[in-house]
């Protein structure tokens, strides 16, 4: 066996950006009347979430694709990050857990708060080697910034994720260093919608040149390493310029400082340590020493020495531009629009009926008959093969990732759907089963027999007098893929 492959570390990392980019340029336009100012910042664009994404669906789409990269062949573990999770009472992380597939034994938990409580989780997990488990650490943002607000523009949407355990690892922890303080920079109280941020100056002073600037310098001490032999510094700092001002005062060079993807992607919150750690980790070369910083009530400091292993998996795409600002602000229920009659309906969830079905709509799991191998969903006792017909023979099987392709589409301008027009048709699985889907970040125009599809976990409605919500997968185009003769 190879040295490479028995080692604990840092397993493999992941990204997941929403596939609309808002341009910052038609937000500004919007409050120029009010707020001319925001100009500086309209620059680039921001990722913005669907109307049927939010933390725990991005989460699932980091962590797949982390999964796909480096799959957990034995016990596992999953946190998950986010100071905007869409449930206080209800386990986030163990919706991940299910949709992902990591099964029923997976210790999942949830932490908030913080901005910097990933990469506190992924600190914490790199510092205790677990025989035969594999713990994963993702975090996910779908923060909303008052309208004409800096953090409109500033703040992005998305998801980063990390594993850590023993393997083939990309990165090896060298040092680590914590500070706690209640320096309060922005905060949100349990219940609002928008954060409240102090005067940046401040901020800036106070926080990053004395706090992170301190911890910094600790961690380098721990080590045994001067400022010189760090390759890449990785610190979010949604303020101008303070990645650049810290990275002077401590003494690491100008060009080791790594992309934060302010002008493509925007300021991911929790979730932008671990982003920008991915982009780090996939330009270093062997033995490089990356550090990852994470501010908010204190400082954390995470130093790592790149592997020769190569970095599993992809990075996300360039999106696609979206000029609708009205379509991003009833995407985040900032604005109500009239949708009519047929938005009048209530979607109250029976929750015994969601338990029964859970496997169904969390694995998305139908069923492959033991005896004629046809594959069909929903799972039954009887095989839809005309010609078998057996009864009970059927072995749970999921579809999640399994490739597909459009039989037949149908645009629905009536229907309701908070992004219309509503569309959805039949999907062709590869190596068997057919079923009646709905289509998710589809351009109107897109949708062809035949065409490549993959599919994503996504919410399926919202029970707004109840505060429930309602998860499924649905069917997207797999870009880049042209349709079959």
């Amino acid at each position: 066996m190879n040295d490479t492959e028995n080692v604990f570390g840092l397993l493999a990392t992941a990204r997941y950006v929403p596939r609309l980019r808002l341009e910052r340029s038609e937000v500004a336009a919007q409050h120029r009347w009010m707020a001319p100012g925001l100009k500086s910042l309209a620059k680039g664009q921001r990722a913005i979430a669907n109307w049927d994404e939010d933390a725990v669906t991005m989460a699932v789409e980091a962590s797949r694709a982390l999964l796909a990269a480096s799959p957990i062949t034995g016990a596992a573990e999953l946190t998950l990050a986010s100071t905007t999770h869409p449930f206080a009472d209800r386990l986030n992380a163990g919706i991940v857990a299910a949709a992902t597939g990591l099964g029923d034994a997976t210790m999942a938990r949830d932490v908030a708060s913080s901005a910097r409580a990933a990469l506190t989780e992924l600190i914490d997990s790199l510092r205790r080697p677990a025989a035969d488990a594999t713990r994963v650490v993702v975090a996910s943002e779908r923060r909303l910034g008052k309208p004409a607000s800096a953090q409109e523009l500033i703040f992005g949407d998305g998801a980063a994720a990390a594993s850590i355990g023993t393997g083939r690892a990309i990165a090896t922890h060298v040092a680590s260093r914590s500070l706690q303080a209640d320096l309060v920079d922005h905060f949100r109280q349990a219940g609002e919608r928008h954060d409240y941020g102090w005067e940046e100056r401040w901020v800036r002073d106070e926080g990053y040149m004395k706090l992170a600037v301190d911890t910094i310098r600790q961690c380098l001490k721990d080590a045994g390493v001067s400022a010189a032999d760090v390759s890449h510094f990785a610190l979010p700092a949604p303020l101008p310029r303070v990645n650049e001002a810290v990275a002077k005062r401590v003494g690491i060079a100008p060009d080791a400082l790594v992309s934060t993807a302010a002008d493509t992607v925007g300021d991911l919150g929790c979730a932008q340590p671990l982003a920008m750690l991915d982009i780090a980790l996939r330009d270093a070369v062997p033995g490089a020493l990356v550090m990852v910083v994470a501010f908010g009530s204190g400082c954390d400091v995470l130093l790592l020495r790149r592997t020769a292993v190569p970095c599993p998996g992809a990075a996300p795409d360039a999106g696609k531009a979206e000029t609708s600002y009205l379509k991003y602000l009833s995407f985040t229920g900032q604005l109500d629009l009239a949708w009519g009659m047929r938005a009048e309906m209530d979607n109250k969830t029976a929750l015994t009926a969601a338990w029964r079905d859970h496997a169904r709509t969390e694995r998305f799991e139908g069923g492959c008959c033991a005896r004629c191998s046809t594959v069909q969903f929903p799972r039954s006792r009887v095989c839809v093969n005309p010609e078998c017909r057996a009864q009970d023979t059927q072995a749970p099987v999921s579809l999640a990732d399994r490739p597909a392709r459009v039989l037949s589409h149908t645009s629905d301008f009536l229907a309701y759907t908070p992004a219309p027009p509503f569309q959805f048709g039949h999907i062709d699985f590869e190596g068997g089963g057919r079923v009646l889907m709905e289509f998710a970040d589809t351009d109107r125009d897109e949708l062809a027999v035949g065409l490549p599809l993959r599919m994503v976990y996504r919410i399926k409605d919202l029970d707004a007098a109840r505060g429930f919500r309602r998860y499924f997968w649905k069917a997207t185009p797999l870009r880049g893929s042209a349709p079959s003769a």
